[in-house]
């Protein structure tokens, strides 16, 4: 498993099917939101005082994220995407 450091997140992307409750597949209109969820993260920043600053966010969250910010890894054939906590824009609850 990937262990971010400082303030980086590692998310896993989820696939988004474009169907009707019937099963009809809809073609992309538009740009999607990017969104991941969140399966590691790292302590935080530590301030000049050696305070640490937490995490906003945590390991299941379901976040959306900047499209041009992740790095991409692949391990084990599975892919991930290590962004930093900045670049996450919202959670969704």
């Amino acid at each position: 498993m990937i262990r971010p450091l400082n303030n980086n997140v590692v998310l896993k992307k989820e696939k988004i099917e474009n169907k009707t409750a019937s099963g009809i597949i809809l073609s992309k209109t538009e740009e999607e939101p990017e969104y991941a969820v969140v399966v590691a993260v790292g302590e935080g920043i530590k301030k000049d005082n050696g305070e640490l600053i937490p995490m906003n966010v945590k390991v299941g969250d379901k976040v959306i994220y900047k499209s041009y910010s992740p790095t991409k890894v692949k391990i084990s054939s599975e892919d991930y995407l290590i962004v930093s906590q900045d670049d996450i824009l919202a959670v969704i609850e």
